[in-house]
């Protein structure tokens, strides 16, 4: 039974977590052998674009946190930050370009050159 299930009032957000990055996570987790944390992504002040991604492991669960649950993790957004990435997608990429999260946010006006930040 999911936190949801349990708990018909506990609020959704959308932001959707890919499998690719659903099953990395999963996998660092494991890898760590924990199983009462949770993927938090959120937006903190900062980076030379105004705003800053921060995408975490976190076992903490504050007020207004909202939940959802990907292959068995739960994604979640406290409520300051789900309105900057309400529609974003988490994604993992391993090309030889590059390796690691990645998040597209249509709400995202611009970037700085480095894309750690968003306005």
């Amino acid at each position: 039974m999911t936190v949801q299930e349990a708990q018909t009032d506990v609020p959704t957000h959308g932001v959707t977590l890919t499998d690719a990055a659903a099953a990395k996570a999963k996998a660092l987790l494991d890898q760590e052998g924990r199983d009462d944390m949770h993927l938090r992504i959120a937006v903190q002040p900062g980076g030379c674009a105004g705003l800053r991604y921060q995408l975490f492991f976190d076992e903490r669960t504050l007020d207004g946190d909202a939940f959802r649950e990907f292959n068995g993790l739960k994604l979640v957004v406290d409520r300051m930050s789900a309105p900057y990435l309400d529609g974003a997608t988490i994604d993992f990429v391993d090309t030889i370009e590059k390796q690691g999260f990645t998040i597209d946010n249509p709400n995202a006006g611009g970037s700085c050159a480095c894309g750690d930040s968003f306005h």
